[in-house]
């Protein structure tokens, strides 16, 4: 599984807006900082607007904010937000499993095993966790 640059950007976003959610960050700001195209950052901010995991502001200080604190947002739902599924493989993409080799197939437990393992990260680390990591890092301004 890989992520992909919109699951990348959607996250790092969403840290930029972390890293001062009591105020509104434009994202001509976010696209200079994370050297991002400000075009793909509007399409990226459409879905997660859409979904009310930010809001925007208009006006001279307007721009994008946290629709919650950093602590209410999982890596996990920013991801699947932008990404669909985590699975590793599509077998795991339906609950109950509709592969009709399920009940055959050695390997299922493998996948099942790494796709809890992914969950089990992506789940359990919150943009307030993300923020003191940045803040530990030498170069604060780069992400």
């Amino acid at each position: 599984m890989k992520i992909s640059t919109k699951g990348r950007y959607a996250l790092r976003m969403m840290l930029e807006f972390a890293l001062a959610p009591e105020t509104c960050t434009k994202l001509n700001q976010v696209a200079e900082r994370q050297q991002i195209s400000v075009k793909y950052l509007e399409q990226i901010a459409m879905s997660l607007s859409r979904a009310g995991f930010i809001k925007s502001m208009r006006g001279a200080q307007g721009g994008y904010r946290l629709a919650r604190a950093p602590k209410d947002y999982t890596v996990g739902e920013i991801l699947r937000l932008a990404e669909g599924s985590l699975a590793p493989v599509p077998c795991l993409e339906d609950s109950p499993n509709q592969c009709g080799r399920a009940g055959e197939c050695a390997v299922l437990s493998v996948w099942e095993d790494l796709a809890d393992a992914i969950n089990q990260v992506v789940d359990h680390v919150t943009l307030e966790d993300l923020v003191k990591e940045q803040l530990r890092m030498p170069d604060k301004n780069l992400m």
